[in-house]
């Protein structure tokens, strides 16, 4: 499932896994130019479509390019009408993200969910470091309130784990999840909430950000932790900063494709 959801793309099937690799790969390769003047959102039957010029996109498989409401189909519209010259992919979070929904998803709802839901069993959130010190106290800050947060509100009590020895997590618990994720029984729902997960490695992470709990921003920051940390130590890799901007922007539109079709 990961591996389907990982490699659905706008026009084609991902070029490299690296994010800022497959952008600068589509930068060598010859885009399509612009060929419309508008692009607007507009009620269609069953739902939304983008409209440019007044004729509704399609999905790369072909399909109906139909969100389920107004809002949704005006964020991925405004990502067209921002094209200038060429239309370029890796500028469209939005769009490439609905596509996957609407050609990936969209008759594997379960599977999907229950992917996220098995994140939780092996839970970022959950495993901490053995030291130094101020690293296991940055964790526990940053990470605690969330396994407070899924007790009392999704009667998730997780175990916690040192170093990389994986831990059994309660089957009530990994049961909580799944009841809490059946109200994204939706592909677009369930698309955007796989993307979280997937972009923090938690899915308790995307569950507080799908609920309102928490920000996006804190999740994206509190997701990164060990690597805020590594970078305090040893400086700054301009590449994987280069990436984790890329990456944070998918996380960005995840989250408000999300609320957009709510």
């Amino acid at each position: 499932m990961r591996d389907i959801l990982g490699n659905l793309d706008t026009e084609i099937h991902l070029s490299d896994p690296d994010p800022v690799k497959r952008a600068q790969k589509k930068m060598r390769t010859p885009l399509p130019k612009r060929f419309y003047k508008e692009a607007k959102a507009g009620a269609v039957e069953g739902g939304f479509a983008v409209l440019l010029d007044g004729k509704p996109v399609r999905t790369p498989s072909g399909k109906p390019f139909v969100l389920p409401t107004l809002a949704s189909a005006e964020l991925v519209a405004g990502e067209y009408d921002l094209q200038v010259g060429e239309i370029n992919p890796s500028t469209m979070p939005h769009t490439r993200l609905a596509n996957t929904a609407l050609d990936g998803v969209v008759d594997q709802v379960d599977a999907v969910l229950q992917d996220v839901q098995l994140f939780s069993s092996s839970d970022l959130v959950c495993y901490r470091s053995e030291g130094p010190e101020p690293l296991v106290e940055r964790q526990a800050q940053a990470w605690n309130p969330y396994l407070e947060w899924s007790k009392a509100a999704l009667n998730a009590r997780f175990f916690l784990a040192q170093g990389v020895m994986p831990v059994e997590q309660p089957k009530e618990a990994i049961e909580a999840i799944g009841i809490a994720l059946r109200k994204y029984a939706e592909p677009m729902k369930a698309a955007c909430l796989h993307s979280m997960t997937a972009l923090t490695g938690s899915a308790l992470l995307a569950l507080a950000v799908a609920e309102g709990h928490v920000s996006p921003e804190r999740a994206w920051n509190d997701a990164h932790v060990d690597e805020d940390w590594t970078i305090d130590q040893w400086g700054e890799d301009f590449e994987a900063t280069a990436r984790k901007a890329y990456r944070w922007l998918e996380m960005k539109a995840a989250a408000e494709l999300l609320q957009a079709v709510r």
